[in-house]
């Protein structure tokens, strides 16, 4: 192994597409138990390792030297070995810095919360103090400022970044903190990449504040960690250029719309022309259920079949890089919305309804009437829901195309 991410649990770890993107060499994700952490720093078989969580501090007790802002925020995430020496540095300090400006924020006199304690939150701290923050707080589980606290004694912040593991993959349903009564709020920064847009940053677009996941940060603080490797300098495009490529291959396209608009027959040829893989909640249901959707419908009812879908989207909104289609009724609750975006970019296809046929395989669209009263009552929930309205002509081609064109 030369080079390689390490930390304890790797499993949402993007860092691999990222490095193999742009740089000339292969990069390895290594799990280490921290029972294994001495021995493997101690063998110190790599040229070059970027360190997550939780040995972002730990590590620096086995480096020879330490980059002077590395030793100030007191975390290394980017360690190279040097004829048996390891140097530590901190690229998380340029990658999150990078992030706030992409984002347009500016902290100048600004109240910042830091939410968590880890090494990550002391690299927030300092970001924080050079974009000219006038006051950064810490909050964690324990100390004078908790979660429990905050909002009453610091409900005039100005913004509030995440550094905890909360919201992460697999747990994507979790927050660290609640938003409400943080009135004065100008911006949300989530260092969590994946999923790409977490449930704090959602929260906080719902209130028409600005947020940001951490991708553009783990894309920036690895160019930065690979020119350390190499002891060499990337053009500054590379940066915009790795996060669309690690977007455009980690992001989900799901398709929604109305039973009949092809869906699942576009869906399935999208995956073909992307590589990506396919996944039809529809499907996933009657797998989970063990039986067809009209048998759900008949046996138990609407309201536990929309409880079975939500289940699924909930299951294939989790995974990341697929194609997604959706039942016709998807968008029909906020919660799989919810889910969906998450990981995904909503496209509605917008078949027009005179050319889709209802059939009996459809509980709720087996009739024209009931078809056209479906369409009636989801048409303006389809198009609010949707990041692109795509119209279909029947074309299998044409709207593969049309998404194409918009990612």
């Amino acid at each position: 192994m030369k080079y390689a991410v390490i930390g304890e649990k790797l499993g949402h770890s993007f860092s691999k597409v990222i490095h193999e993107h742009f740089a000339p060499y292969k990069y390895d994700i290594v799990e280490v138990s921290p029972d294994d952490f001495d021995a493997f720093m101690t063998k110190r078989d790599f040229s070059g390792i970027n360190v997550t969580i939780p040995y972002k501090q730990r590590v620096m007790e086995y480096l020879s030297y330490i980059d002077p802002m590395a030793q100030e925020i007191g975390a290394v995430n980017t360690v190279v070995n040097r004829n048996g020496v390891l140097y530590g540095y901190n690229t998380d300090f340029g990658g999150l810095k990078k992030l706030i400006l992409r984002q347009g924020f500016d902290f100048t006199d600004q109240k910042v919360l830091i939410l968590g304690s880890g090494g990550t939150s002391k690299t927030a701290f300092a970001v924080s103090k050079a974009l000219g923050a006038a006051s950064v707080l810490r909050v964690s589980r324990k100390g004078e400022l908790t979660y429990e606290n905050v909002l009453s004694l610091h409900a005039d912040a100005d913004f509030i970044i995440n550094t905890t593991p909360c919201g992460m993959f697999p747990k994507n349903d979790t927050a660290a903190i609640s938003l409400d009564g943080f009135e004065h709020l100008k911006g949300v920064v989530d260092v969590v990449y994946n999923p790409l847009e977490t449930k704090l940053v959602r929260k906080a677009r719902e209130k028409g504040i600005k947020g940001c996941c951490g991708l553009y940060m783990l894309v920036a603080q690895a160019v930065s960690a690979s020119e350390i490797f190499l002891d060499a300098s990337y053009d500054e495009s590379v940066y915009e250029d790795t996060y669309k490529y690690v977007l455009s291959k980690k992001q989900n396209i799901v398709l929604t719309g109305m039973p009949g608009s092809g869906k699942s027959t576009i869906g399935k040829a999208l995956s073909e022309k992307l590589g990506k893989e396919f996944i039809d909640t529809d499907e996933l249901i009657i797998k989970n259920e063990k039986m067809p959707i009209s048998e759900i419908f008949a046996r138990h009812g609407e309201s536990y079949f929309r409880f079975a879908e939500t289940e699924a989207i909930k299951e294939a909104s989790a995974k990341s890089g697929f194609v997604i289609a959706t039942g016709g009724g998807a968008v029909l609750k906020k919660e799989n919305v919810d889910y969906l975006r998450s990981n995904g970019k909503i496209f509605f296809l917008n078949r027009p309804i005179e050319d889709i046929l209802p059939t009996d395989d459809r509980p709720l669209s087996s009739t024209r009437a009931d078809l056209q009263k479906r369409f009636d009552e989801r048409y303006p929930i389809y198009q609010e829901t949707a990041d692109e309205e795509i119209f279909v002509d029947g074309k299998v081609e044409n709207a593969v195309r049309r998404i194409e064109e918009t990612l």
